[in-house]
């Protein structure tokens, strides 16, 4: 099914890839309210013999009561007969609302265990999905669903005993008419199949349209700008007219084909109440058939083919809310994030060299490995031969090997995709590597769990991300359990604490739109300050100061430099002129260390740094 601009699908026909599996998968989530159907079903039936019983009595009123003149007694039965339909009524309004009931509830399970998976999965998983297809599993898939549970659900199983309960008392009343009936009803079902398969194709093709018309639509309202530089406006315009032509005949030919049915299903109705009038009342002339007994089938006529209409109606409802069902479980089913580390981050008293593991704050960190023993956290970063891709038969790095000690800042440069990003992402095992070892502080990255490796790690991306809640609560996202006072010196660290106190309300100023109400710079001063609140004894910075003017990068440095001070520090530089005091600088490309060196040496060398640097230099 063709997709959205954002992910979302259209409201065509989908058809999923594995009904029984899905339904099976579904009805386990329906089925934990398997109780509540108990009144549900019995409504239904309720509802459905009210609605053919209630018909039914035109016989005995018009023979036991019309034809005799008796009116108190028709009164009586006009009685009955309304307290008959409003007992129908109100098992329908029960039912529903319970079907409701159900429905949320199914539903709200659902969204809760998508999300919950979906913090499982690994960062693979989403370099592959886009943001918004996601989101429409939120959105669409689960609107569909709900509306499936909550209203077609009963409504198909309502129209079942209903069209049943009709058919069986036509049978009852008058078998011969009855066979004229179901003629009529098969030329209906045929009508549904044939003018409902070119509706669902015309549909889709509407949906690819409409799909291409949008993405047409969104791409040139960002690309105004370009559009006219190059004075492409009228080429833009001809291109959308095609586009819209193209969605306006789809359009067309299903809307034509969709609006077709109703009237189609209504006159082969009407000629099937005509043809039963005829011979019904030829029957009863001849005495075959009673008055009472040609209106109730009359009746049942006329209503015996809105089963079938709703029927259609509810078919591709169902089965698009089950293919919504299917991406659903599709989510739900992936590989989540493997971990099999053992070696757990747990805080330690320190008194000499003897490490004693304890529950307070003590500011001191030790590596508890799966005999019990502890190894002091300090921050040494090890790889050797490391071998990686994210396809892997497609390697990005190629034996790379580097030390950092505790307290070296280490930087990497190197043009773009040349594996900078790559190395620091291994560290915290966002992705595991095809060959070679990753120690921190001499265990292997693969033997710690992956919740006490991240917990270790500061790190601030080159996009920042922030949520909706107070600039506390975002730095605090660092550590959810930094007191205010922390929040605010890591706020002084990183600088960021006199542009935070300029704000409306201080630290207590609600952020909405990722910051948008925030300039760049001091975005990624709060990522800065994020990170420095954790205290962790290793930093990843990834480029962090890119998007930072040369004044307020001045202003950060000191703060950055107190931040760097003891712990391990991996440094992704945008400008080389902040990297000038790291302890070694790796220049990568294509994914392999060409040159290693502090400043000095790489300077001396003339090599790649040399005309990095120089090159940038000239810019200036």
């Amino acid at each position: 099914m063709p997709k959205h601009p954002h992910g979302g699908h259209g409201h065509g026909f989908q058809r999923p890839h594995n009904l029984r599996s899905t339904i099976g998968k579904l009805m386990r989530y329906i089925t934990r309210y398997r109780l509540a159907f108990v009144p549900v079903i019995l409504c239904l039936v309720i509802s459905a013999a009210g609605n053919v019983g209630g018909s039914y009595l035109i016989k005995p009123i018009i023979n036991d009561y019309i034809l005799p003149g008796d009116f108190p007694g028709l009164f009586k039965m006009l009685v009955l007969m309304a307290a008959i339909y409003v007992l129908s009524a109100l098992a329908s309004y029960v039912y529903a609302r319970i079907m409701v009931h159900i429905s949320q509830n199914t539903v709200a399970q659902l969204r809760q265990d998508l999300f919950a998976h979906l913090q499982k999965l690994p960062l693979r998983y989403y370099d592959t999905h886009p943001a918004g297809d996601l989101m429409s599993r939120f959105t669409n898939d689960i609107d569909t669903v709900s509306e499936m549970i909550s209203n077609s659900f009963a409504s198909v199983i309502s129209c079942v005993l209903t069209f049943l309960g009709i058919l069986g008392m036509m049978f009852y009343l008058n078998w011969i008419l009855t066979l004229i009936s179901v003629v009529f009803l098969l030329l209906m079902l045929l009508a549904v199949k044939t003018i409902g398969g070119k509706s669902r194709t015309n549909f889709r093709r509407q949906q690819a349209a409409l799909g291409s018309l949008n993405g047409y639509i969104e791409e040139m309202i960002e690309g105004q700008k370009v559009i006219k530089v190059f004075n492409h406006e009228q080429v833009a315009v001809d291109r959308f007219a095609q586009l819209n032509d193209t969605y306006r005949d789809a359009a067309t030919t299903a809307q034509t084909y969709a609006a077709s049915m109703m009237p189609t299903m209504g006159n082969l109705s009407r000629i099937n109440y005509a043809v039963t009038c005829c011979v019904g009342g030829l029957l009863a002339i001849g005495g075959v058939f009673n008055v009472g007994a040609l209106g109730a089938y009359l009746l049942y006529v006329k209503q015996v083919s809105q089963p079938i209409t709703q029927l259609s109606q509810q078919v591709n409802v169902l089965l698009s809310a089950i293919a919504g069902a299917e991406r659903i479980f599709a989510v739900m089913e992936e590989t989540p994030e493997s971990d099999e580390g053992k070696t757990v981050l747990v805080r330690v008293e320190k008194e000499g060299d003897t490490l004693t593991e304890t529950q307070h704050r003590t500011g001191h960190w030790a590596w508890k490995q799966p005999d019990g023993s502890l190894v002091e956290l300090r921050g040494d970063v090890q790889f050797k031969d490391v071998v990686f891709g994210y396809e892997p038969q497609k390697p990005v790095l190629h034996n790379v090997s580097l030390f950092a000690k505790p307290g070296q800042k280490i930087a990497f440069v190197g043009s773009t995709g040349a594996g900078k990003t790559t190395i620091t992402n291994l560290i915290n095992r966002f992705y595991d590597i095809q060959s070679g070892t990753i120690t921190y502080d001499g265990i292997s990255v693969q033997d710690i769990s992956k919740d006490s490796l991240r917990r270790s790690l500061g790190v601030v991306l080159q996009d920042t991300h922030l949520f909706t809640g107070t600039v506390a609560d975002n730095i605090r996202y660092g550590k959810l359990d930094a007191t205010d006072e922390e929040v605010r010196n890591a706020a002084k660290l990183a600088n960021a604490d006199t542009f935070i106190r300029h704000l409306p309300q201080g630290y207590d100023t609600v952020l909405t739109g990722d910051g948008d109400e925030l300039s760049q710079g001091e975005r990624q001063l709060l990522a800065i300050a994020r990170a420095a609140v954790s205290d962790p004894p290793v930093l990843i910075l990834d480029e962090a100061t890119s998007s930072i003017d040369t004044r307020t990068e001045k202003l950060i440095e000191a703060g950055m430099d107190s931040l760097m001070e003891g712990r391990t520090v991996f440094v992704i530089a945008h400008r080389l002129s902040t990297v000038r005091n790291a302890q070694a600088i790796l220049v990568l490309e294509q994914g392999e260390i060409i040159e290693r060196g502090n400043h000095e040496q790489l300077l001396v060398e003339k090599g790649r740094y040399y005309h990095l640097y120089t090159g940038q230099a000239e810019l200036k």
